[in-house]
């Protein structure tokens, strides 16, 4: 059966943000950093930073959210913070919940260098958990 939601090309699949592992209590995800990820000055654009976080946090709270009889959730608020620049190699990222209730969830991101460990950007996500699939 074909599901509009996941048969069809979006906006993360251009991104190259590869989910690693994906749960209700966690997601992890990697990122190889290319030339279309830079801003004019030669570092990562802070969006890469942005969506990043925000499809981590996103994946974990719809599994948990459809694991709890939810159809799903959306974010409604992504707070990210720049921490250090990055030109070149690949990120990791790491989202765990904070906060998980009837009516929304708030997950935390940390974004670091896979070479040396770093934190290049952390965010959080408050997200509005749905229970159709109408919008």
């Amino acid at each position: 059966m074909e599901n509009p939601f996941l048969d069809r090309p979006t906006y993360v699949g251009h991104t190259g943000i590869e989910l690693t592992d994906a749960s209700p209590d966690s997601c992890e995800g990697r990122l190889v950093i290319e030339d279309i990820h830079h801003q004019p000055y030669g570092v990562v654009h802070g969006g890469v930073y942005c969506t990043f976080i925000e499809t981590l946090a996103s994946s974990g709270a719809a599994l948990w959210a459809i694991q709890n009889g939810m159809a799903g959730c959306v974010g409604v608020s992504n707070q990210t913070d720049f921490i250090r620049a990055t030109t070149e190699g690949v990120l990791i990222g790491s989202a765990t919940p904070i906060h998980r209730g009837r009516t929304q969830q708030l997950w935390q991101v940390a974004v670091t260098r896979e070479d040396d460990g770093k934190l290049v950007a952390r965010g959080q996500v408050r997200l509005q958990n749905i229970n159709s699939t109408e919008f």
